[in-house]
């Protein structure tokens, strides 16, 4: 049985990029204020694409269960320089599920993932397809230039996430990069092959290997409205980032119950020592109970890691699909209509 699979063949060189093309997946939840005007700015950017590099593009829009128009309005957006693709998710599945149905209905061969709220740069996305295609890269990915803006405590708590993920791990996970990457069509039919249903995009993508470079790009102020991630929620991603991808709290919990055990078989040892030395014992009862409670809530912690990692086993054996698609859409540009018939007419 093969247990690997074989990507070569869909290594990219300058002359058959343009006959693969670029697949623009933007998962968007509630994005109706701003879709419009950035669903002009990638027409635009799939104009130049096109002159510069031959290259043909589309856009796959990921509606993740919107309570707003965003669903209305995508179906209604013009398909003028590149084809367009609305597809309706049945419900909030998060953004991680979201990636990975924009990723299962691009047609083109590589994929770029930028998010809808315009914070990505789409004349940022030139220079990573530069890479691509100039470069010979098949992973592009971006990275904030810095955190200076952010809380002291903030930019910790990101340090402390990395430096935990990338404990002990093989393939590390850039620091302070993002979902806004672009992959070659062989690094995207990699990403595909992986089966897990709890995922995290930017360890996955990391993962696959291949040759990658790092883009750095300061993000732009949100177009319209506010972030929805707040502490709890970037904290309840932070977990699930850990849990699904990584087992460096597992090794964690491990060392913490050695050295526990060591403290304890050392206290231990004093104790008999003084009795032997003095003949007195010592008279402990406080300790004793701290000793225990101590011990009691590190178990209680570690019962929870071993507890979240069980969850994600069962999930993994339920096999649930990660996501269903309520309604999908699509509409062809111009330009290839006019390519498609070409062909024929040649063909004929």
């Amino acid at each position: 049985m093969k247990l690997g699979t074989d990507v070569s063949s869909l290594t990219t060189t300058a002359a058959t990029a343009a006959a693969q093309g670029l697949s623009i997946v933007i998962p968007v939840y509630n994005e109706a204020a701003g879709l419009t005007a950035l669903h002009q700015r990638i027409m635009d950017l799939a104009s130049v694409l096109r002159r510069r590099y031959g290259l043909p593009c589309e856009v796959v829009y990921v509606d993740d269960g919107s309570t707003d128009a965003t669903l209305a309005i995508a179906n209604g957006l013009a398909a003028d320089t590149l084809d367009v693709q609305v597809v309706s998710l049945s419900r909030n599945f998060g953004k991680e599920a979201a990636l990975m149905a924009g990723l299962d209905h691009a047609r083109r061969g590589a994929v770029l993932f930028m998010d809808g709220d315009g914070q990505h740069p789409p004349t940022l996305v030139e220079q990573l397809v530069g890479h691509w295609i100039d470069g010979g890269y098949d992973v592009v990915y971006t990275a904030k230039a810095h955190r200076e803006n952010e809380s002291f405590l903030r930019r910790l708590a990101v340090h402390g996430f990395y430096a935990v993920i990338n404990w002990g791990a093989r393939q590390k996970i850039p620091e302070d990069a993002g979902d806004f990457r672009l992959l070659s069509p062989r690094a995207a039919a990699a990403l595909r092959q992986l089966p897990e249903r709890n995922r995290f995009f930017k360890g996955l993508a990391s993962w696959i290997g291949f040759r990658q470079v790092r883009v750095d790009y300061e993000p732009a102020p949100r177009a319209h409205g506010v972030t929805t991630f707040n502490a709890g929620r970037l904290l309840g991603l932070s977990i699930e980032g850990l849990t699904s991808f990584s087992v460096a709290p597992l090794r964690f919990a491990s060392l913490l119950g050695v050295l526990l055990a060591s403290v304890a078989f050392l206290f231990g040892l004093s104790i008999v020592w003084e009795v032997w030395t003095t003949g007195k014992q010592v008279p402990g009862y406080p300790s004793l109970v701290v000793g225990l409670m101590t011990i009691g809530g590190v178990q209680l912690i570690m019962i929870g890691i071993v507890g979240e990692y069980i969850g994600k086993i069962l999930s993994e054996l339920k096999a649930r699909p990660i996501y269903f698609v309520a309604e999908h859409s699509e509409k062809r540009s111009e330009a290839e209509k006019d390519a498609g018939q070409s062909e024929r007419t040649a063909a004929e």
